[in-house]
């Protein structure tokens, strides 16, 4: 088969779909709810009705064989704005924690309502991560006991920095099970919508990605229905006695979610870094200092050449990580972590330097690149540290259980 860098013409058609979108709706919308720190739900009503926010859309974006199209839509929706493109997408983190470990029979049920109707769009939260347990998963202390007499899984404990946490309908929670087995004896769940006993004290005020809602949640003795297990008690069960029994078992539950959505969040930070470089390059093609554009003098001319090269760079990283992810290939040399990571600090960089080539300007909102800069800094924080995904590369490459 011959070799192609070349988008196919339902990749384009997508790509410049979404762009429109991004274009025409969310760029508009940007600077009013990042100022506002609120859910954009109108942009969520409307991202809906045009069939950009629903299972369907989601499911053909996973189906293209080449992996390539939910980070092509993730980085042009991203590249209007951030905060509103996390909102939209947010539910998505969700929806990979039930398809890493559901059952087919619990994917048709809970993915279609982690996004609501058309008429009334709900968001959907993955909540994994605790104030002492963020990259060290396997102290998760949030606890999920069965209890036989009801058939329910009864949950308790906190949760931190949960995208959409408490205004979501579904939530996916991961829980320790059997304590002594460590990340080995955690498992995910669904929490219905309407469970009692979950709750949020407060939204937490972000520096960057404002129009995304984050907070904690608290499980005070949530009951959930029994086959509210991801993938079923009996397989939970299977999976715990060979943990128990030192046999290998399958991966730990947040774990395999993180690796199903690397790729799509270093889009995510691709389109942020591609909005801030398209910015300062117009903008350096106008602004005249000395009697001449400044993109003239070879400093600026230089650290565009940068931006472009880095984002290009990160970009065939990220297609390549969701490429192997989609055609079920091991990640030997921990390629899904290396795009993350390099998006991630590409983003941080590029906006950076936008900001530099503005100037004066870039530090006033009334320039949008502060913005970039301000949302790109959690790539290199959420859904796994830089420092987390470098030990993972060291791990792959080394085969050293590195700390």
């Amino acid at each position: 088969m011959e070799f192609s860098l070349d988008l196919n013409e339902e990749q384009r058609d997508l790509r410049d779909w979404v762009h429109g979108f991004a274009e025409q709706v969310v760029r508009p919308a940007a600077a009013e709810w990042d100022e506002r720190e609120e859910t954009p739900w109108p942009v969520i009503a409307e991202a809906a009705k045009i069939g950009l926010y629903d299972f369907e859309f989601l499911a053909n974006l996973w189906a293209d064989p080449s992996g390539l199209s939910m980070c092509i839509a993730s980085e042009e929706l991203f590249w209007g704005d951030a905060g509103i493109g996390l909102a939209i997408m947010g539910t998505s983190l969700a929806v990979a924690g039930i398809f890493g470990s559901g059952t087919p029979e619990q994917m048709a049920e809970w993915v279609p309502q982690c996004f609501g109707t058309k008429e009334d769009p709900k968001v959907a939260a993955f909540c994994s991560t605790e104030p002492e347990a963020g990259s060290d998963v396997g102290a998760m202390r949030t606890r999920a006991v069965y209890d036989q007499a009801t058939d329910e899984w009864v949950l308790s404990g906190q949760k931190a920095y949960a995208t959409n946490g408490g205004i979501a309908g579904v939530h996916v929670v991961t829980a320790v099970v059997d304590p002594e087995l460590g990340s080995r004896g955690q498992a995910a769940f669904i929490v219905p919508p309407g469970s009692k006993g979950l709750h949020t004290a407060r939204k937490l005020r972000k520096l960057g990605i404002r129009a995304s809602h984050t907070a904690d949640v608290f499980l005070d003795e949530v009951r959930v229905p029994g086959n509210c297990v991801l993938g079923g008690k009996d397989k939970l069960d299977e999976r715990l006695a060979r943990a128990r029994s030192g046999q290998r078992s399958s991966g730990q539950a947040s774990m395999r979610t993180f690796e199903l959505s690397r790729p799509a969040v270093g889009a995510q930070a691709l389109g942020i870094a591609r909005a801030a470089y398209e910015y300062a390059l117009e903008y350096a093609k106008t602004r005249v200092q000395f009697g001449k554009p400044i993109v003239e003098n070879q400093a600026i001319a230089f650290a565009l050449a940068d931006m472009r090269l880095e984002i290009d760079a990160a970009r065939l990283l990220v297609y390549r990580a969701a490429w192997m992810g989609r055609n079920n290939r091991p990640f030997t040399a921990g390629e899904g972590s290396m795009s993350k990571l390099k998006a991630g600090e590409v983003a941080v960089s590029v906006t950076e330097k936008a900001v530099q080539i503005l100037g004066g300007a870039g530090y006033l909102r009334e320039h949008p690149v502060e913005r970039w800069y301000r949302d790109a800094k959690i790539y290199t924080i959420f859904e796994g540290t830089s420092e987390i995904q470098r030990l993972v590369i060291a791990r792959a490459i080394t085969g050293a259980s590195l700390r």
